[in-house]
């Protein structure tokens, strides 16, 4: 992770897309599912070389990306506001036991967000809670 380009602090909603659920965490999302999330950083790009990020791709690591109102992965900062390498917002570990990711899944709840439709739980933590204990 290295610094957002803009150099300063975003805070906003986000459209991420489910592209693996190989890990625990991600076990009661299905892949193509999209979320708005809330994203609230000045820093945290995701950056990568080629090689690393083929592998990652491969083993199924890239969890989500940033999309646009299509679903489709962006370098558009209005979609993909750290302008995050590949539009990876979230990553696992090989084994899938370490997952880290950008936007804020613990910043949901009924009534927080006004004017917006479609902020969802991606229910990360009921999955950990089901795979951990």
């Amino acid at each position: 992770m290295v610094g957002n380009p803009l150099g300063r602090h975003v805070s906003r909603l986000v459209q991420t897309k489910v592209v693996s659920n190989l890990s625990p965490w991600m076990h009661k999302v299905e892949v193509g599912d999209v979320f708005t999330l809330p994203v609230s950083h000045g820093e945290g790009r995701f950056v990568a070389t080629p090689s690393i990020l083929q592998k990652m791709n491969k083993r199924g690591q890239i969890a989500t990306q940033y999309v646009d109102f299509d679903g489709v992965p962006s370098y558009d900062g209005n979609f993909n506001p750290f302008v995050a390498q590949a539009s990876i917002e979230g990553i696992t570990s090989p084994d899938g036991r370490v997952l880290g990711k950008m936007a804020h899944s613990e910043r949901i709840g009924h009534g927080l967000y006004k004017n917006t439709d479609g902020v969802g739980d991606q229910r990360i933590f009921a999955a950990g809670i089901n795979y951990f204990l």
